[in-house]
């Protein structure tokens, strides 16, 4: 655009020269030269008239480029040719203005011109309403209108005139310059009331969106967000109601910049001027506002969410495999000692123990990294294994090997006893595979490398081909580097001579953090013989779980409903169904054929929405026989959602007859049947997926209430030892397991280990944190799905399982620790193995880490709109019921038994033993105030005489300065907190028997708590468990009535059920009354305290006065059947 940098020279070269004419006087024309892009422009420097030749130089600057303009800058032409009217009438002052606006505009077009050629994203905002303004026009009502600011570009909406409920619903698009800086930028919106007359505004509030709360067109709502105050002395009130969204489509243009005020207002102060610099209305010497672009920037690319996984982790730093030298070996585990009461200790064997592993960051000796020699990488927390990675892509001119012609190729790589073999085709010369195979060093005992090309057949398979690699010619890959490049090798036979046939191989030594790594066919993960092995269920994956929404609908009622029978009244409900999930209303004899309910229920629904809602009005005909009346369905993707408690409005919907009706009947009835319902999608919600007490996630549904993290937990599933066989294999004992880690939405998957009882994965994972409040699960598993003839129905075993709460974890110290795997059989507790991890909890700012401990656990909609238990409990098993069906059905599949034990989803339900642990935990609670309350009795004994004195003293210390009162307690609870902090817990928890009260349950039991639901026991078993429940039952009900039999008695003080109980009440407090007129409350307090701490010699063994009085009051008890 050689045009712009022509009137650009210009200005710049003119304004210096006027300078210095308007100095010296005098008229010179020379000729100055300036080149640009090859073309060579002669601008006049001699001025005759200021004002004048500013203008007319920039505009034959510009017109000697105007014939090379590409069709494509149409629109600057148009531009450049409305501002080049009447310019020689101006002043100068005026020209000046105009000449600087049309440098700006010229550079705003170019550079608007680089970036609509680059990108397509924008950033969405839907003005939609505000309610509750405050007046400011002093007639009680404001004109309100809203200015959008983003990245330096500015919007603003229509005024509505005398509206303090406005409505505009217009929407504005702006550009995104750097999507990798919209976390820094941020969405700001003013509402001003404005005035036309004098074209004043008022501020009436502003509305701050943070760039992280950006979402995609599909997950955005409309959100009502609260007014802010500019200053501390503003008065605002009310909200406004913005959708804010990012979106790609390419048919979508910018948005215009705000228009003026006032159409017919062509003579603004020099302020307002400056105030919007992208009008100039100036002597109309600028076209409409809506025509003028505003600035751009340029767009690369807008970034992706990044999930953090071992495959694509890349290394910091360069990593030299060589041979290490000999290294100590790793010390002992250390088993810990809980610093707790006695009844919490338990076995050593099912102790935590610490451990100091030598990792890739160095070695972890208690909780802190001693750098190794070697750089560390990124897998800084689990232990580097090599591995020789052989990627097979395809072959070419394979020799026919059948009498027909043809062939079935595959290709056979061993190495020593371990070989991978990879998919064969049928008659295919050319084939392409495509496939990875990895091989552990540790476990390799060969020297060489053996590819072999194989022709598939009935009876027996054909050798077309071999390939030998040594060993030690391999070359080392180390990552960030870039892939391998495959080479054409041709093929040999057995005898070593080249024969007809081309193989393309890749082979390099890596580890773990290798991108083929996790779709690689593992030498660990098979077994050495000639075995069928499932290689779906292997590999280790990541898995991402829906999003989970709460679907609220509220049936108010239903109107002209045609039922088949018109003798009688329906007896009337309406059944909804969302997939499996199914609720009823209540049956409502509708007399006028116009029932009304006004119910709500709710149900949970996952994206993508596959399933749609249906209402049926069925009429109970008889016992166990119902009549549809109507059905509508309703899909999930055309329901509003609603991210806070704004109004849903109802709306009407025609019920479908479900079967054929006659048509002289449809013709008879004058309205069709309707229903009357309010639905909408709740996405204020958190979703409960897991037991509340073990919660990996607590934010709400919509993304845009979406808080930035907070800090980053990195696992790393090391390797487990001991580990019980679960099957039997050639007449030994074998296991095949694979490790599970939850946390959030993102669930972990490590390959599987075949026939090894002391696996190693050394896989490491991420995931982002937002609250500290929040449990990571790790569950170890044995694989059943590797028979030869598949699954056969049968269900992964589970080996035990860990829970780690992170707000226990110390901020960047490294956790190693072994833990065992205790698992719950109806036999009894058993310890499965154990498991070593390694976690480290990384905050990245303390302040936001602390600020959040005041804030609610729970989303806002939780505590507005709170649910029921029994609502609870319902949508959390349908959520996890949903989740399970969703992940089953990825490659490899999560199992729903892996997902139902990972998310606790019996914890609801009845247990015998897990109700004493309850109770034992309680007492645990109230042990303190039981040793407070002996310890207070044996210093009203007179026990120790020396303790009694010193309390008699610190008691009336206390009475005569009351102040000191809450500064003492204060004092001494922050005494106890720092005695404490020398006894602090320095390893994570872990699961207890003691706790669980699971050593000394009876087997009974046990076999209570795992029998199904409903019972599947004989008859007379469980008359047997009823009648122990009975039992139980009737003390609680017994300590029940004993509480509220004392709560009727201080009630029937005053209530003259007992006429002369409460008369002597009475009068006690008139004289009480006048006693503590009379009397300083000290001392009475004083008095008091030495009453109940009277030496024993004064007391008496018979209840006091007080309490036989109290005993004698009334209660309810003689009223009870």
């Amino acid at each position: 655009m050689d045009y712009v940098a022509a009137a650009y020279s210009s200005l710049y070269l003119l304004h210096s020269k006027e300078r210095k004419t308007t100095k010296k006087a005098k008229s010179k024309r020379t000729k100055g030269r300036r080149k640009n892009k090859g073309k060579v422009f002669y601008f006049p420097t001699e001025m005759t008239r200021l004002g004048i030749s500013a203008i007319t130089v920039s505009v034959v600057a510009i017109l000697a480029n105007r014939r090379r303009l590409a069709r494509k800058d149409t629109d600057l032409k148009k531009d450049l040719s409305a501002r080049m009217y009447n310019v020689y009438d101006l002043p100068y002052n005026i020209c000046i203005s105009v000449l600087c606006q049309w440098r700006q505009n010229i550079f705003q077009l170019l550079l608007i011109r680089q970036t609509s050629e680059m990108s397509h994203y924008k950033l969405g905002v839907e003005v939609a309403s505000a309610h509750d303004l405050m007046p400011k026009d002093g007639q009680g009502s404001s004109s309100p209108c809203v200015e959008l600011h983003f990245d330096g570009q500015k919007f603003r909406t229509t005024i509505k005139e005398k509206d303090l409920n406005p409505v505009w619903n217009e929407l504005f698009y702006f550009n995104i310059a750097d999507p990798a800086l919209l976390p820094e930028l941020a969405l700001e919106a003013y509402v001003y009331n404005m005035q036309k007359a004098t074209h004043n505004k008022s501020f009436l509030g502003k509305v701050r969106i943070a760039g992280t709360s950006f979402v995609p067109f599909a997950d955005a709502v409309v959100m009502h967000y609260p007014l802010e105050k500019r200053g501390i002395f503003s008065r605002i009130k009310g909200e406004l109601g913005l959708k804010v969204f990012l979106t790609d489509d390419p048919s979508i243009k910018p948005s215009n910049p705000f228009p003026a005020i006032d159409p017919h207002s062509s003579n603004l102060s020099p302020s307002q001027v400056h105030e919007a610099p992208s009008q100039v209305p100036i002597l109309n010497t600028s076209p409409p506002a809506e025509n003028k672009p505003e600035s751009r920037h340029t767009f690369h690319s807008v970034p992706k969410e990044v999930h953090e996984h071992h495959s694509s982790a890349p290394i910091s730093e360069p990593m030299r495999y060589v041979a290490d030298p000999m290294k100590p070996e790793p010390p002992p585990p250390r088993i810990i000692r809980m610093h707790s009461s006695a009844s919490s200790q338990q076995p050593v064997d099912y102790a935590l123990k610490e451990t100091s592993p030598f990792l890739g960051g160095g070695q972890i000796v208690g909780g802190r990294v001693i750098r190794a020699d070697k750089p560390a990488s990124t897998y800084d927390l689990v232990e580097q294994m090599q591995y020789l990675f052989v990627r097979v892509v395809k072959a070419r001119d394979l020799p026919a090997m059948d009498v027909t012609g043809s062939l079935d190729p595959y290709v056979e790589v061993r190495v020593g006893n371990y070989k991978g073999t990879t998919r064969h085709f049928e008659k295919k010369q050319n084939p392409e595979w495509h496939e990875v195979f990895a091989f552990s060093r540790e476990r390799m005992q060969a020297s060489f490398l053996e590819v072999v090309v194989k022709d598939k057949d009935l009876l027996k398979d054909d050798f077309v081909g071999i390939l030998r690699f040594d060993l030690t010619d391999v070359p080392i890959r180390v990552p960030p580097d870039s892939p391998l490049a495959p080479e054409w090798y041709r093929l040999e036979d057995k005898k070593g001579e080249k024969t007809k046939g081309e193989l393309m191989l890749a082979v390099w030594i890596g580890t773990q953090a290798d991108e083929s790594f996790p779709d690689a066919w593992h030498s660990d993960a098979a077994v050495p013989a000639d075995a069928y092995v499932v290689n779906t269920h292997l590999r280790s994956k990541v898995y991402h779980a829906p999003r989970l929404w709460y679907v609220r609908v509220n049936i108010v009622e239903a109107q002209d409903l045609v039922v088949a029978d018109k003798t009688r009244f329906p007896d009337v409900y309406v059944k909804a169904q969302l997939g499996n999930q199914i609720l009823r209303t209540r049956a409502v004899q509708a007399r006028a054929f116009n029932p009304l309910w006004n119910e709500e229920h709710m149900f949970v629904a996952a994206e993508p929405f596959e399933d749609h809602l249906i209402l049926s009005v069925e009429d109970r005909v008889g016992p166990n026989k119902d009549e549809v009346i109507g059905r509508v369905v309703i899909p999930l993707a055309m329901i509003e959602k609603r991210a806070d408690d704004r109004i849903i409005h109802g709306r009407w919907f025609s019920l479908e007859k479900p079967v054929a009706v006659d048509v002289d009947q449809l013709k008879k009835d004058k309205f069709a049947s309707r229903i009357h319902l309010r639905v909408c999608l709740d996405g204020g919600y958190h979703v409960l997926d897991e037991s509340t007490n073990y919660s990996s996630d607590l934010r709400p549904t919509a993304r845009q209430l979406w808080k930035p993290p907070i800090g980053l937990l990195e696992l790393g599933i090391l390797k487990a030892e001991g580990i019980h066989p679960m099957k039997t294999r050639d007449g030994k004992g074998a296991s095949d397991t694979y490790c599970v880690a939850k946390y959030g939405q993102k669930w972990v998957r490590t390959r599987t280990i075949i026939n090894s009882l002391s696996p190693k994965y050394n896989e490491q994972y991420t995931w982002e944190v937002f609250d500290p409040d929040t449990v990571l699960t790790v569950g170890v598993f044995d694989n059943c799905q590797l028979g030869e003839k598949g699954s056969n129905g049968n269900k992964d075993a589970k080996i035990g399982k860990v829970r780690i709460r992170l707000s226990t974890l110390e901020t960047g110290r490294v956790y190693t620790h072994s833990y065992p795997l205790l698992v719950l059989h109806p036999s009894g507790v058993k310890k499965m193995g154990e498991l070593h991890l390694a976690i480290r909890f990384s905050s990245t700012s303390l302040i936001n880490m602390m600020y959040i401990y005041s804030k609610p656990l729970l989303p806002k909609m939780h505590y507005i709109r709170p649910l029921t238990m029994q609502q609870q409990i319902m949508l959390r098993v349908q959520a996890v019921q949903i989740v399970a069906a969703r992940l089953s059905r990825m490659e490899p599949p999560l199992r729903r038994e892996v997902i139902e034990y990972m998310s606790d989803v019996d914890s609801h339900l009845w247990s015998m033993r897990r109700s004493k642990a309850n109770f034992f935990r309680l007492m645990s609670v109230f042990s303190g105030l039981i040793a407070v309350s002996r310890w207070f009795h044996d210093v009203c004994a007179w026990r120790n005489p020396i303790t009694t004195v010193l309390v008699h003293i610190l008691f009336l210390m206390l009475v005569c300065f009351p102040e000191l009162v809450l500064p003492t307690v204060f004092l001494y609870m922050f005494l106890i907190g720092i005695w404490n902090y020398r006894y602090r817990p320095r390893y994570p928890p872990h699961m207890n028997t003691k706790i669980s009260h699971a050593e000394a349950v009876h087997l009974d039991e046990l076999d209570e708590e795992f029998d199904t639901f409903p019972s599947s026991k004989s008859t007379e078993l469980v008359r047997m468990r009823y009648d122990r429940l009975r039992s139980v039952a009737g003390r609680i009900q017994t300590v029940v009535g004993d509480l509220a039999t004392q709560g009727e008695r201080v009630q029937a003080l005053l209530s003259w059920r007992d006429p002369r109980a409460t008369a002597i009440f009475v009068i006690f407090c008139f004289v009480a009354a006048i006693v503590l007129y009379v009397t300083p409350l000290q001392v009475l307090v004083a008095l008091a305290g030495f009453y109940v701490m009277r030496h024993p010699r004064f007391r008496h063994r018979m209840p006091s006065a007080p309490a036989n009085f109290f005993r004698r009051l009334p209660a309810r008890t003689d009223s009870m059947l």
